[in-house]
């Protein structure tokens, strides 16, 4: 869109896209690397929430074991703007009753994703008394406290914090990211800042300094879920237990690679995606490929050369 629609008139999109959102974005990214995925949810019992299953569980094999219908509720839905380089977001939606209740004894696992933008489920603990890894998100504070305190007893235990610079800088009281990142190393092994066309910047515990890693250029159609993609490469990377560089290098080329994509679960990469940008970019910018020199390693021999993106609505039944 050029831009947003002023009041009392309509706008015309180029294009757009339908897919499942949410932390589905990571879940499906996750899932498109090669990780074992599964998925604790709710879903609406409408026509949404069915798409929403199918999509996840039978097309991405996404395990939704601990993920449950709800009964009279309906799926939260979001419409996402992209204009001047950036998205702005409109959401409808309820907090189904006794979430509480919905998930109670999760699978093990060794690492987890973790929105604690409400209170702290209790099964946060036990996912790291076993062992398990928890990466974690608190995203925007729409009360504008930005509460220090708040944030730290919330990441107790977590391991990994992957804000953007913004929230990084507003949470710390601090006037830059590289200020933030160090900051924020306090309350957990791994800091991570993303920083949009700047690249993400880490400090973990263990190396004791921060590490930076560049963004890749791309011709970006739509940002909308680029920063569950990023969690999803950084989580890959940590259990396989490569250098933090790599995993920030490989969070980014995901993100990256997504924004090409109408945004939501359905513009993550696969392996076929990395593959492909990787020979490409080998014979356009040698240096750029030297950095990704890390992949020619890694990179499955039966790679998916491609996987499902989003179209414009759902149910489409072409032809008919």
């Amino acid at each position: 869109m050029e831009g947003p629609p002023k009041q009392g008139t309509e706008v015309w999109a180029d294009g757009m896209g339908s897919s499942p959102g949410g932390v589905a974005n990571l879940a499906v990214a996750a899932a498109r690397l090669g990780l074992r995925t599964g998925l604790a949810a709710t879903f609406g019992e409408d026509l949404y929430g069915d798409y929403c299953r199918q999509t996840l569980g039978v097309q991405e094999g996404v395990d939704l074991t601990y993920s449950r219908y709800v009964t009279g509720w309906h799926s939260p839905v979001t419409v996402s703007m992209v204009y001047q380089r950036d998205r702005a977001m409109v959401t409808h939606g309820h907090r189904p009753a006794a979430l509480d209740r919905l998930v109670t004894h999760p699978p093990q696992a060794r690492s987890c994703f973790v929105d604690l933008g409400g209170e702290r489920e209790p099964w946060v603990d036990s996912v790291t008394a076993a062992g398990g890894r928890v990466f974690a998100d608190l995203g925007w504070d729409p009360e504008d406290r930005w509460d220090l305190g708040r944030l730290r007893e919330s990441l107790s235990g977590c391991y990994a914090f992957s804000p953007n610079a913004v929230e990084a800088m507003s949470y710390t009281r601090t006037d830059s990211p590289e200020a933030a990142v160090e900051k924020l190393a306090e309350l957990v092994p791994l800091a991570v800042v993303t920083n949009g066309s700047d690249g993400a910047l880490a400090f973990d515990k263990d190396a004791g300094r921060p590490v930076r890693a560049a963004a890749v250029p791309v011709e970006a159609l739509d940002p909308t879920g680029a920063g569950d993609v990023f969690v999803a490469g950084l989580m890959v990377g940590t259990l396989a237990g490569w250098p933090l560089l790599h995993r920030l290098r490989l969070a980014n080329l995901g993100a990256a690679l997504s924004v090409r994509h109408f945004g939501g679960a359905l513009a993550s990469p696969g392996w076929g995606d990395i593959a492909l940008w990787y020979r490409e970019t080998g014979s356009k910018d040698p240096a750029l490929a030297a950095d990704y020199e890390f992949l020619s390693t890694i990179v499955p021999d039966d790679a998916v050369p491609e996987v499902s993106r989003a179209i414009a609505t759902l149910g489409f039944r072409a032809g008919r």
